[in-house]
């Protein structure tokens, strides 16, 4: 429940964001302590003999009730341990309440597993809320119709009857094995991100061709910087494009298309994208246009002077760049500051105790003389 909270709290305000950060901490810490809760039961259940069932002679419905025991027990520790891996290689996080970090062993910082992660934890959450929703439908069942002992049993631990003589764990773990394997199979099958997350488009977004390029681009990255709660977080764009007219002797000019919606930004991507940011549904494209001249800074070769248009609104901007040309081949990397202010991003945000004003944009590309 926490968790749904927090997912759906609005980001309206810094207020607003700390409550939601607040959600997701609870939501951890609640999670980890049931963690430990359920191996300890576990290991009880396992060295415990069981009483017979009230109506042996029902062996499907045996086999049912301990199989659904088994998938609930097993689900209360897979939740929470698959929740923690994602917490533990998020590069934004909640913290959890507890003097024990907030890492684990073996695992480092890695978006792009943390979002896979993300998804086997909310698949195996569906798989518990089913064997919860099996488990108070069977003791109903019982207490309903059947008119038996087995709620007493459960619930205050009335008189259990004779004990069986085997543990009779084999067949029920064997068949919740297979339920938590299909899990496993679905969660790593099912998409990384939805529910209004922004994707790249499947047709690469082009420049408008105003410039007569004369190198194309054989691969490159183009990222961005920012800071979050005072904690820099680094994504990338995948589909952009660069129309570039150049000759070293006298420069040229250069005009980049980026598509906005093709941003990932860790745990944050479906934010970054939306209204409150980049709103890629209304403003698809964001477009550099420069010209490109030899720079007097030290440490550059070039720089690429002019403007951005993001948004809805076309800044200035300077970007310096080194360059190294190898025949018909040319190597290019380069770095600007912007401020998110001057284009209208995280309004919702005055000032920098949950999102930086500054945004660090990185272009790395190597092109080949046409």
């Amino acid at each position: 429940v926490l968790g749904q909270l927090a997912q759906r709290w609005s980001f309206g305000t810094d207020a607003a964001l700390a409550t939601k950060s607040m959600l997701f901490s609870a939501h951890k810490t609640v999670g980890l302590t049931i963690l430990f809760v359920a191996l300890a039961r576990i290991l009880w259940a396992l060295t415990q003999p069981r009483p017979e069932p009230l109506h042996p002679e029902r062996r499907l419905e045996t086999f049912a009730a301990g199989t659904v025991h088994w998938i609930l027990y097993g689900s209360l520790v897979l939740v929470p341990v698959l929740g923690w891996m994602q917490h533990a290689t998020a590069d934004v996080r909640a913290s959890i309440w507890w003097p024990f970090g907030q890492n684990l062993p073996g695992l480092a910082t890695d978006p792009d597993l943390s979002a896979r992660l993300a998804v086997l934890h909310a698949t195996f959450v569906k798989v518990l809320i089913g064997a919860v929703v099996l488990h108070v439908a069977g003791a109903i069942k019982h207490a309903v119709i059947d008119r038996d002992a087995t709620l007493p049993r459960m619930w205050r631990g009335a008189d259990p009857g004779p004990l069986r003589e085997t543990d009779g764990h084999r067949a029920p773990i064997l068949a919740a094995l297979l339920v938590w394997a299909a899990a496993l199979g679905a969660g790593l099958l099912l998409p990384t991100h939805g529910g209004g997350v922004a994707t790249a488009s499947e047709t690469p977004v082009t420049a408008s061709g105003a410039v007569a390029s004369n190198w194309t681009v054989e691969e490159g990255t183009l990222s961005i910087t920012v800071a979050q709660s005072a904690n820099p977080i680094t994504g990338s764009f995948a589909n952009w494009s660069a129309d570039i007219a150049f000759e070293e002797e006298v420069g040229g000019t250069v005009e980049v298309a980026v598509d906005t919606g093709s941003l990932t930004l860790g745990s944050v991507t479906s934010q970054a994208v939306g209204d409150e940011f980049l709103a890629s549904g209304s403003f698809p494209t964001a477009t550099f246009r420069a010209d490109i001249t030899p720079a007097d800074e030290d440490g550059t070769d070039y720089v690429a002077d002019g403007t951005l248009e993001l948004r809805g609104a076309t800044v200035p901007v300077r970007l310096p760049f080194s360059l190294a040309i190898d025949g018909d081949t040319a190597t290019m990397t380069g770095t600007v500051l912007v401020d998110r202010r001057d284009y209208g991003i995280g309004e919702a945000y005055p000032d920098e105790s949950s999102v930086g004003f500054a945004v660090d944009i990185q272009v790395e590309l190597t092109a080949a003389r046409d």
